[in-house]
């Protein structure tokens, strides 16, 4: 098939990855493009030419010195996206695809979907939002198929998609290999207040369990008051990794931290890490109930501190091989693929009767 993939224009899709939105794309079109789909991923400037990426217009319209004097004025990142991707839409009238897939959390793509001439599916990687909400309930009827990435993702949005079909996010198992664990333990992601690093590092500091940290410096404030006063002989930060850089650290850890302070839609950190085979230990929280079992980790409940020191202990203790197979069994990339190839499949067909 001739496959459209949109992307976030905020971060391209190029190691090192900005976050598990931008490592799930390429995920997915790498893997797509090995099964002989004709791939064209759009995304932001800078993405991995690897994957054939068509970069966005992230630029903005020539607005005028009185248009920007209105009060309605939006900040220039809001402008520079929304006519990067309405750029996008009226361009994708004419791509000659058989599918649509966005992988964007912007609303235009769902909104204007109406517009082009072939199947669009929007996967719901986030919990709602009130542009996309508003998207979905124009007058003239969504013609989007939706997916989400958990059945936790799915109830949350099911006031206005009351039909997404689940299809988790998926790792390479092969890229994420199994490792030999017993280092300290690990905790990955954006540095932002939203993921709980500052949490991770209080629970394994109450456990004596060492703690390496990785992952880029979203929020420097943040880490400033809340991380960095921690770091030390216990605590370290390794700074923004590579994938295969991070393979060898999580795959070295005894266990892995997952601390969102939020309900995480599906938690691509948790799938890595138990691909390498190293356990999980959390918080009870959004999606991570539904992919961390007795056999691969420990959740706690989200903010207890204390429960979390004590999920840790118990998490190092599990078998690493186990934990492997969840992995394989229920996050491969390849399952993912196989989710999306029938429901571009059903799409396309129900567009063609």
């Amino acid at each position: 098939m001739r496959i459209g993939l949109i992307a976030s224009a905020r971060f391209p899709v190029a190691e090192p990855f900005a976050g598990g939105l931008e490592a799930h794309t390429w995920s997915l079109g790498t893997a797509l493009t090995a099964r002989g789909h004709d791939v064209t991923v759009f995304a932001a400037p800078g993405s991995d030419p690897a994957l054939g990426a068509r970069e966005l217009l992230v630029e903005s319209a020539r607005i005028s010195d009185a248009a920007r004097a209105d009060v309605s004025m939006s900040p220039e990142w809001w402008l520079q996206e929304h006519h990067a991707y309405l750029s996008l839409m009226l361009e994708l009238r004419g791509a000659g695809l058989d599918v649509v897939h966005n992988n964007s959390l912007h609303y235009l793509p769902v909104a204007m979907a109406a517009t082009l001439p072939v199947p669009v599916v929007t996967t719901l990687h986030t919990p709602p939002t009130p542009w996309l909400e508003s998207a979905i309930q124009a007058p003239q009827r969504c013609p989007v198929t939706f997916a989400a990435v958990s059945a936790h993702t799915a109830r949350a949005w099911r006031h206005v998609v009351p039909d997404a079909t689940v299809v988790r996010n998926g790792v390479d198992v092969e890229r994420w290999r199994e490792g030999a664990g017993g280092g300290p333990a690990v905790w990955s992601g954006r540095i932002v207040p939203e993921k709980g690093a500052h949490l991770a590092v209080q629970a394994a500091v109450k456990a004596g369990v060492p703690l390496v940290l990785a992952g880029p410096v979203l929020d420097v404030g943040y880490f400033e008051q809340l991380v960095e006063p921690w770091l030390g002989p216990q605590v370290e930060h390794a700074g923004h990794l590579r994938t295969d850089e991070l393979v060898e650290l999580v795959g070295g850890a005894s266990a892995c931290l997952v601390t969102p302070c939020w309900d995480e839609p599906y938690g691509l950190v948790v799938a890595e890490a138990m691909s390498c085979g190293t356990p999980i230990a959390g918080f009870r929280r959004g999606a991570l109930p539904e992919l961390v079992s007795r056999a691969s980790g420990r959740l706690a409940r989200g903010g207890d501190v204390e429960g979390l020191a004590a999920a840790l202990v118990e998490a190092v203790e599990l078998d690493r091989r186990a934990v492997r197979a969840l992995a394989v069994d229920s996050c491969s990339v390849e399952a993912m693929v196989d989710g999306y190839e029938r429901l571009y499949a059903t799409t396309t067909a129900e567009q063609a009767a």
